[in-house]
């Protein structure tokens, strides 16, 4: 079993996306929100990659636990801590189960069923390659969320 804590990376083109409506972060009536997993050989790209068909190397769905596109986010809706002057996207931590997987990245993005079509959200570096064998894969959401959007 592996567990892994995170908060995640914006891409910039999100805020264009959520700008102009095409992104609802809610936990009723939103936008459905997936992450996928990616091998260490994809390279996140915050000004360039844009949407779904930019992400490469997504780890093998034909291992077990894994299905192709990632699985699907159980969204909160957004809150906002005035003491730091984030607006929070959270959701549920996110569980493979019995997967063999090894992932180096997760990647955020709202399915819209064609990948180039479906924004970037944003993505998480792991660090380092994280391996699970028929056990759980999980992503653990940080308590602040996934995601922070600062007003200056």
């Amino acid at each position: 079993m592996i567990t892994i804590a995170v908060s995640g990376k914006m891409y910039g083109y999100a805020n264009v996306a959520f700008t102009r409506g095409d992104i609802l972060w809610l936990a009723t009536g939103g936008s459905t929100i997936k992450m996928a997993l990616c091998t260490d050989s994809y390279t996140p790209d915050q000004d360039t990659h844009d949407f779904f068909n930019d992400v490469t190397n997504e780890v093998s769905a034909s291992g077990t636990g894994y299905t192709s596109g990632g699985a699907t986010l159980t969204l909160s809706d957004p809150t906002y801590d005035a003491s730091t002057n984030e607006c929070r996207l959270d959701c549920d931590n996110v569980t493979w189960s019995s997967s063999t997987i090894t992932a180096r990245y997760a990647v955020v993005y709202r399915d819209t069923g064609t990948a180039s079509t479906s924004p970037l959200i944003g993505y998480i570096d792991f660090g380092e390659n994280k391996i699970s064998s028929a056990g759980n894969f999980t992503v653990t959401i940080a308590a602040t969320g996934l995601f922070k959007i600062t007003a200056a």
